[in-house]
C-alpha cells in the first residue's frame, strides 16, 4: 500500500511539473479568467496570522466559500466541511457533539473538540485549555470557512491538529433582509433572519436562527437559538473597528451509546439509563468582542491589531449519576504587529503577537435523580484557567518570486487551578504546563499558480480541564481534584505537499483543475487517551504513536458548468510502546501490551466524490444539481483493537435554484441524504469499559429550504 501511495503521489507531481511550461505561457490569460472556485490566489489570514494568498502559505490550507454549502442542510459542521480532504467528522446523536479529526488529532474526545483550535471571526470559540463545544455558530450566516490542516502549535495554543476559522458573511454589496426557512425529516424545522446594512464607511450584520429537531433516535431532540452580530466601521482608509457579539441558548437530549448486541437488535434505540436519568446538555452563553486594526508607516507597511472580548457561559450536564452546574466567566485579548520591509533586496514580513485568555467559575456536582437535581452536593470547586502565549513569525523571499522561508515559534504557559468551595474530600490543586514550539517551512513556486511546500516543527497539546479529573488509582490515590500524572502530549511533525491551479480556456475538457496533495508524518509522545472506570471517563498518557498519511484533493471543471470533485485520505496511525493498565470492578490490576495496535475511531481510507452541474437558465435564474458519495473504511473502537465497525458508503443528492426578481432574491433547496438508507456506525464512543461503542449514523432523510431576500 505504501508503494502504491508513493507512486500516486509522485505521478501527480510529475504530471503537474510537466504542465509547468504550458501553464507559464498562459498565466496572464488564466489570471484574468480564473474563477472564485478555482482561485489559488484567495487571501486568508488563519494560516499564518497575516494576510497571505493560499499559494504563498507553506502549509496544507483550504477555504470553503459559502457558494459551496448554501444549498445544504446546514445544521452541523459536517454539513459545511464534510468534503474537505483530510477532515473526518463524526456527528454524535445526529447534529451535535461533532468529533472533528485532522490527522488523528481530535479522536480522543467523545464530547467536543480537542487538539484543533476553533475560531469564529478570529476570536476563539475554544476554551483556554483547548476544548471546544461548537454550538454558538450560525451556519446560515457564514461567508466562508478557513482550515489549516496539521500542526499549528507554533502560532496557536493547543493546535497540533490545525485551526478552523468560521467567518461571517460581510461581503454583501447592498442592504438586505433575508428570511431563512427549512424543514426536514425527523422533525427538523429551522427558521431565521439575516439583516445586512451597508454605508460608505460601515457595515452592520445581524442574524438570528432557531432550530428544532426531534432526532431519529428516542431522547435525541434538541432546540437551539443563536444570534450573531458584527458592526464593522472604517473611520478612515487605514483604520478598522469591529464590534462582534454572539449568543446561544439551547437544550440537547442525549440518547447514549449502545453495546454491539443492542446495536444489532435495534440501532435506533436509546440507552435505557439515558432516558430514565434524562441525559442532556443545557447551554446559555454570550460573548462580546471589540477589534481595532490600524495601518501605518511608509506605504502602509506596518499593521497593528488588538482584540478584546468577554464571555459568560452557563451549562447544565446530566450523566448516569451526576447533575452538574457549570458557570464560566471569560476574558481574553490578542495583540499582533506586522512589519513588511526589504532586507538585502528581498521582501521580508515579520509578525509578533500575544494571546491572553482567562476563565474562572464554579462547578457543582449533585446527585442526578431521574434528571432532576438532587439535594446531595457531591463536589463544588472554583476552576480557573490562565493561558498566556507569545508568538513570532518571519517570512522572507529567499529566491525572488519563487521561494519563501517561514520561521515561526510560540511560547505557551497554561495554569490550571481548582479550589474547593466546600471541603468534600479533595484539596486544592494547581498544575502548570509550559512549552516553546518552533516550526520551519519552505514554499517554492514552480509557476505563479503552482507551489510545492514542506514544513517541520513541534506540537504541544495540554489536557483539557475535564480530562484532568483524578481517579482512585492515580499516584496520589485520588486525593486531589486534578490528576497529578497526566502530562501534555508532544509531537514532531513533518509534511511535504503540492497545490495549485491548471487552466486552459481553449480546451474542450478539463478547462480548470485545482489540486492539492500532502504527505505527512507525526510522532507523538505521551499520547492522551481516554479510559473508563466505574462508568466514568478518565484520561492517561499512552507511550508513543506514529501517524503517517496522505491527503489528496482534485477539483475539475470538465466542461462549462460541470464540476467533478474527488478527495482521498489515507491514514496509518499506530501505537508504539504502549502498555495499558486495566482495572476491573474489584480493583485488580493487569497490564496489557497495545504496542503495534491501531488508533481507534479513524479509518485508514476515506474517499469522497462529488458531481455537480450548474445550468444558467437566463441572467436571473440558475439551477444546480449535485450528487455526492462517501466511502469510509472500517475503524477500531478501542485501544485493544478487539472490535471494529464495518466499512460503509452512502450517497446524497440535492437540487438548488436561485432566482432574482427585481428587489427579491430567492434560494430554493431540496435534498435527500443517505439515498439508499445505508445502516452504519456514525460515531464511535472509544474505549468504553462496558462495550458501549456504537451510535447509529443518520438514516435516509430529506430536507427542503426556501430563503427570501429583500434588497433595499
Amino acid at each position: 500500500m505504501k508503494k502504491i501511495l508513493t507512486f500516486l503521489f509522485m505521478l501527480l507531481f510529475v504530471v503537474v511539473v510537466k504542465a509547468q511550461d504550458d501553464d507559464e505561457k498562459e498565466e496572464r490569460e488564466m489570471e484574468a479568467k480564473d474563477s472564485l472556485e478555482f482561485n489559488i490566489n484567495t487571501v486568508m489570514v488563519t494560516g499564518t496570522r497575516t494576510s497571505k494568498k493560499i499559494i504563498d502559505i507553506p502549509y496544507a490550507v483550504e477555504r470553503v466559500d459559502k457558494s459551496e454549502f448554501k444549498f445544504n442542510r446546514n445544521v452541523s459542521i459536517k454539513d459545511i466541511l464534510a468534503d474537505v480532504p483530510g477532515l473526518f467528522l463524526q456527528n454524535r446523536y445526529g447534529n451535535h457533539d461533532v468529533r472533528v479529526s485532522i490527522r488523528g488529532y481530535g479522536t480522543r474526545s467523545n464530547a467536543g473538540v480537542r487538539g484543533i483550535r476553533i475560531l469564529q471571526d478570529g476570536i476563539p470559540e475554544s476554551e483556554p485549555d483547548g476544548s471546544t463545544t461548537i454550538d454558538a455558530i450560525d451556519y446560515n450566516s457564514l461567508g466562508g470557512v478557513e482550515i489549516v490542516k496539521g500542526n499549528s502549535s507554533s502560532l496557536y495554543t493547543n493546535a497540533p491538529g490545525g485551526v478552523i476559522n468560521f467567518i461571517s458573511d460581510l461581503s454583501y454589496p447592498y442592504n438586505h433582509v433575508t428570511s431563512i426557512n427549512q424543514v426536514g425529516e425527523f422533525g427538523l424545522r429551522q427558521n431565521g433572519v439575516k439583516i445586512g446594512l451597508l454605508q460608505n464607511n460601515y457595515r452592520f450584520f445581524l442574524s438570528y436562527n432557531y432550530r428544532n429537531y426531534d432526532g431519529y433516535r428516542p431522547h435525541s431532540n434538541e432546540y437551539i437559538n443563536t444570534v450573531n452580530s458584527i458592526f464593522d466601521a472604517y473611520p478612515d482608509s487605514k483604520t478598522q473597528i469591529e464590534i462582534l457579539g454572539n449568543f446561544v441558548r439551547g437544550i440537547i437530549k442525549l440518547p447514549g451509546s449502545l453495546t454491539l448486541a443492542e446495536y444489532n437488535a435495534d440501532p435506533l434505540q436509546a440507552r435505557p439509563l439515558a432516558v430514565t436519568q434524562d441525559f442532556r446538555r443545557e447551554t446559555q452563553k454570550g460573548r462580546l468582542g471589540v477589534r481595532y486594526k490600524k495601518l501605518f508607516g511608509k506605504n502602509d507597511n506596518q499593521e497593528f491589531e488588538v482584540t478584546g472580548f468577554g464571555a459568560i457561559k452557563d451549562y447544565i450536564n446530566t450523566t448516569n449519576t451526576l447533575y452538574t452546574l457549570i458557570n464560566r466567566y471569560v476574558l481574553g485579548s490578542t495583540v499582533r504587529y506586522v512589519n513588511k520591509s526589504m532586507i538585502a533586496g528581498r521582501e521580508n514580513e515579520f509578525s509578533t503577537g500575544l494571546d491572553y485568555f482567562y476563565q474562572t467559575g464554579p462547578t457543582s456536582d449533585y446527585d442526578n435523580v431521574g434528571g432532576v437535581k438532587g439535594f446531595s452536593l457531591l463536589a463544588q470547586n472554583t476552576e480557573t484557567l490562565n493561558n498566556l502565549g507569545v508568538y513570532f513569525s518571519n517570512q522572507v523571499n529567499v529566491v525572488k518570486g519563487k521561494m519563501d522561508l517561514l520561521l515561526t515559534g510560540r511560547f505557551d504557559r497554561i495554569i490550571y487551578e481548582t479550589t474547593p468551595l466546600q471541603y468534600l474530600g479533595s484539596i486544592d490543586t494547581t498544575k502548570i504546563y509550559q512549552q516553546f514550539t518552533p516550526k520551519i517551512a519552505l514554499n517554492y513556486k514552480l509557476t505563479p499558480n503552482i507551489a510545492i511546500y514542506t514544513s517541520f516543527g513541534t506540537g504541544y497539546d495540554t489536557p483539557a480541564l475535564s480530562e484532568l479529573n483524578n481517579y482512585p488509582f492515580s499516584s496520589n490515590g485520588g486525593r486531589t481534584v486534578l490528576n497529578p500524572d497526566l502530562t501534555a502530549q508532544k509531537s514532531l511533525n513533518f509534511e511535504i505537499g503540492i497545490k495549485g491551479t491548471l487552466q486552459n480556456e481553449r480546451r474542450e475538457l478539463f478547462k480548470k483543475t485545482y489540486f492539492t496533495a500532502t504527505l505527512y508524518n507525526s510522532r507523538v509522545d505521551d499520547e492522551i487517551v481516554p479510559f473508563v472506570l466505574s462508568d466514568k471517563v478518565f484520561f492517561r498518557n499512552a507511550a508513543k504513536t506514529n501517524r503517517t498519511g496522505v491527503e489528496i484533493g482534485l477539483k475539475n471543471e470538465l466542461v462549462d458548468g460541470l464540476e467533478v470533485v474527488s478527495n482521498y485520505n489515507y491514514a496509518f496511525f499506530k501505537y508504539t510502546d504502549y502498555v495499558a493498565r486495566i482495572y476491573d470492578i474489584n480493583g485488580n490490576i493487569t497490564d496489557e501490551n497495545y504496542g503495534g495496535n491501531i488508533l481507534p475511531s479513524f479509518p485508514r481510507h476515506i474517499v469522497n466524490l462529488i458531481l455537480s452541474y450548474k445550468y444558467r437558465v437566463n441572467k436571473k435564474i440558475t439551477i444546480l444539481a449535485q450528487a455526492d458519495g462517501d466511502y469510509i473504511d472500517k475503524m477500531f473502537v478501542n485501544d485493544k483493537n478487539s472490535e471494529e465497525t464495518g466499512s460503509y458508503s452512502y450517497f446524497n443528492s440535492l437540487l438548488g435554484v436561485t432566482a432574482e426578481f427585481d428587489k427579491f432574491n430567492l434560494l430554493f433547496s431540496l435534498g435527500l441524504n443517505n439515498i439508499f438508507d445505508r445502516q452504519y456506525v456514525g460515531f464511535v464512543n472509544i474505549n468504553d469499559s462496558n462495550g458501549r461503542y456504537y451510535e447509529l449514523g443518520q438514516p435516509r432523510n430529506f430536507y427542503s429550504g426556501l430563503n427570501i431576500e429583500y434588497k433595499f
